[in-house]
């Protein structure tokens, strides 16, 4: 009989191992639905072609090296990005428990059991109202993966892992970007505060001379009036300025994971990008953007979890040893009688279970199309933000060398209407307007410089460059 039973377990086992090539489980491919289209930048101005300044470094992007410094800081100490690598050591773990699932499980349980029988019943009588058992069991488990539930479960922990990669990646492109961003607005906010400091000293001596026509009864009291109200009016852009700077000083040292400090800096024209204004095609979005890596992994997980859900619709087929020392006498609970076994092999058909695999499936099927349409989203909000950061740096480009001439006509503006002034050729009103708009125009071009380099940054990200 043990031969025969032996035979049967055996013939069950292979069974069960020649049906693990009878899959259920579909294998993902990319909805073409999602694909980039070509049109999916607008860019009038730069050819496309293979050439992606995502590729670069960021190390050859940017070539200050005080900003170099900032980013490699941030890179080891921003605590977003420790974060995104502590949920990429939890997705690996994941993954291990997603191999091990084709494993067989085993367990060990020592237990003691006392019963306190009625005198009355026939156990009871015959054990004279006590029953004491001693055991020690190993229960052995292993389900085929006939349907392929193993597999695609193993393949969504793998999807989920490599999705947090991905995201850390994003978390580095995002900080890199903002940090970049961060010193290059300070650097802006340094040289309109130089601008502003020198027209204050300007005006202070333009409000000493202001009193002096008036002395001389060239201007009146409300000439003087108007001059020292614009020398206030400097004051005040000073203070918003300066406190401008200590806030933006503050964001840039919570992203290099530091408390609020004052932030070493180079100069605004020192500022060099030579890197080529190159987008490449929009297919390489998909393997340079870190955020649509992810999104795609995510829709793989979740197609691999409706494989899961499938399955369950299917038969499970499980191989269950148990065996270990059973004994009522502890001291004879090691011996050679004491062993004994079982062998289990079970073919388990749901019928009827209230709906809940039904549900489970039409929910992963649910969440399947919802990570499919974020992955759509992605990709045409990837599209958008390539083609606002092309058209931000052609606008800005231009906006300087528009806003250079506007200031050199109000600087020249000022000079012959103070030279007029003083010969009574002109209105004080005329100096005024002139010293105020090319105090303006100078900031406006500041601000075009910014921008202008604030584009490059935002395009170097759009494109999915920093996190190599």
């Amino acid at each position: 009989m043990k031969i025969l039973f032996k035979s049967k377990f055996l013939l069950l086992g292979m069974v069960a191992l020649s049906l693990q090539s009878c899959f259920v489980a579909k294998e993902y491919k990319r909805p073409q639905d999602v694909a980039p289209p070509k049109d999916l930048y607008r860019t009038d101005e730069l050819p496309q072609d293979s050439i992606n300044m995502a590729e670069v470094s960021w190390k050859e992007m940017f070539t200050d090296p005080v900003l170099e410094t900032y980013i490699e800081k941030g890179l080891q100490n921003n605590l977003d990005v420790r974060i995104a690598i502590q949920q990429i050591l939890a997705a690996e773990a994941y993954v291990k428990q997603g191999k091990a699932g084709y494993l067989p499980t085993l367990s060990i349980t020592g237990q003691v059991t006392h019963q306190e029988l009625s005198n009355n019943s026939q156990l009871g009588s015959f054990l004279n109202g006590t029953n004491d058992q001693y055991e020690i069991l190993g229960n052995l488990s292993w389900e085929a993966d006939i349907w392929g539930k193993i597999r695609s479960n193993k393949r969504a922990f793998e999807a989920s892992y490599l999705q947090s990669v991905a995201a850390h990646q994003a978390v580095k492109t995002r900080l890199i970007s903002n940090i970049a961003t961060n010193y290059y607005q300070l650097l802006a906010l340094d040289e309109q505060r130089r601008i502003t400091e020198t027209t204050i000293e300007n005006r202070q001596k333009g409000l000493e001379t202001t009193q002096a026509l008036k002395e001389a009864g060239n201007v009146t009291e409300v000439g003087v009036k108007q001059t020292e109200a614009q020398l206030y009016t400097a004051k005040a852009i000073l203070i918003d300025i300066n406190n401008e700077i200590r806030l933006l000083e503050n964001s840039l040292s919570i992203l290099l994971g530091e408390a609020p400090q004052n932030i070493q800096r180079g100069e605004l024209d020192d500022q060099k990008i030579t890197t080529n204004m190159e987008v490449g095609v929009p297919m390489q979005l998909l393997k340079n953007r870190p955020d649509l890596i992810a999104a795609e992994y995510n829709l793989i997980n979740a197609f691999e979890l409706t494989n899961v859900a499938r399955s369950n619709f299917y038969p499970s087929l499980r191989l269950t040893a148990t065996g270990g020392f059973q004994s009522i006498d502890i001291d004879k609970l090691f011996d050679v009688n004491s062993l004994f076994a079982t062998l289990v092999g079970s073919l388990t058909e749901p019928i009827f279970n209230g709906r809940k695999i039904r549900t489970q499936y039409e929910v992963a099927q649910s969440q399947k199309e919802q990570a499919a349409l974020n992955f759509e989203k992605s990709l045409l909000t990837a599209g958008k933000e390539v083609s606002d950061a092309l058209y931000n740096y052609k606008a800005n480009t231009d906006k300087i060398d528009v806003k250079s001439m506007e200031f050199r006509a109000y600087s020249d503006a000022t000079g012959y209407s103070e030279e007029l002034l003083k010969n009574g050729y002109a209105n004080y009103l005329e100096v005024l307007t002139a010293r105020e708009n090319a105090l303006n125009s100078q900031l406006d071009l500041v601000n075009a410089r910014f921008n202008q380099l604030k584009a490059v940054v935002d395009l170097y990200r759009a494109l999915g460059g920093g996190w190599r």
